[in-house]
Order: structure tokens, then C-alpha cells, then sequence
């Protein structure tokens, strides 16, 4: 009965904690509008928020994040010196990455990653959900980059994120 009537309790919470740093008062007033914000917004919403899956695990995916954010790190540098050099060396590729996720969510975080690495972009996931398109800076080797997807990323994703049983 009560998840029915707050289906997402942490972000109903989090919507009315940014609204009350929004309007910058703390006055009963903003505590409703916020309150009924936070409630109505999710609940509207609901059909269209991706479900958090039954099981995953919090220490691997700390260590994906960290992992992820080093890449980051590495790629700007590698991004900066393939653009500070001579333009026509890059070989800018699409890419289709075949993918076994089946998870909402971990498809959204594999998308976002290879989104938020610089010199890679996500263009069009496939409507099966099977295969990524993926843009490439630099692409010297199209398996090469599948690979390193798969293994760096989905790997990693499918064991936070359980696959549910077929």
C-alpha cells in the first residue's frame, strides 16, 4: 500500500530537499509545495523511471565507478593530444557493439559510460536492445574498440547487475 502511493520514496525526498535550496526559505508553505512536488512528480512519472533491479552489488560497482572515472581521466588527456595534432591522422568510425545486457539500468549506466568518455559517444541503441552504435574519435581498430567495450564495461555491468534468469 505505501509503495503504491510513494513509488520512489528516495527521490520524493531528494525533490523536495531541492525544492526548499530553490526557493531559499524554509517556510511551512515551501514544505508543502515541496512535499506535494516530491509526491506528485514521481508518481506521474512513474511509467517512465527505470525500476532499480532486486540484486546488485554496492562494492563492485564502487569499484566500476572508480574505474570509470580513471578512464575518463586517461581519455581527455588521449582526446586532447589526438586534437591538438594533425586532424587528418584521426579515424573517426561507427561502431555497432553487440550487447547482453538485460538489465534497464545497467543498459542505461553502459550508455552513459561510453557517452561520458571523451573521444566515444553512444549514438542509437538498436530497439531489441542488442546493439549499441557507438562513434569513435579515433578508431584504428573496430573489433579492438568492440572489445574493450565489452570487457571494460558490460562484463563489469553484468556482474552488478544480475542478468534475471531466461
Amino acid at each position: 500500500m505505501m509503495r503504491r502511493l510513494f513509488p520512489h520514496p528516495a527521490e520524493s525526498l531528494l525533490l523536495l530537499l531541492v525544492w526548499l535550496l530553490l526557493v531559499d526559505s524554509f517556510a511551512f508553505g515551501h514544505w508543502l509545495l515541496g512535499g506535494f512536488l516530491g509526491w506528485v512528480i514521481p508518481f506521474c512519472f512513474k511509467p517512465l523511471l527505470i525500476e532499480r533491479p532486486k540484486r546488485w552489488h554496492l562494492l563492485k560497482l564502487m569499484r566500476f565507478l572508480l574505474m570509470v572515472i580513471g578512464d575518463v581521466l586517461v581519455a581527455n588527456f588521449h582526446v586532447a593530444r589526438l586534437t591538438l595534432g594533425r586532424v587528418e591522422a584521426l579515424r573517426p568510425a561507427f561502431v555497432e557493439v553487440p550487447i547482453e545486457l538485460d538489465n534497464e539500468l545497467a543498459i542505461s549506466v553502459l550508455v552513459s559510460v561510453v557517452s561520458l568518455t571523451p573521444g566515444s559517444l553512444a549514438a542509437d541503441l538498436s530497439a531489441d536492445r542488442r546493439t549499441l552504435l557507438v562513434h569513435g574519435l579515433d578508431v584504428p581498430d573496430k573489433a579492438a574498440m568492440v572489445a574493450e567495450i565489452k570487457t571494460r564495461y558490460e562484463a563489469p555491468l553484468k556482474e552488478i547487475f544480475p542478468c534475471s534468469p531466461t
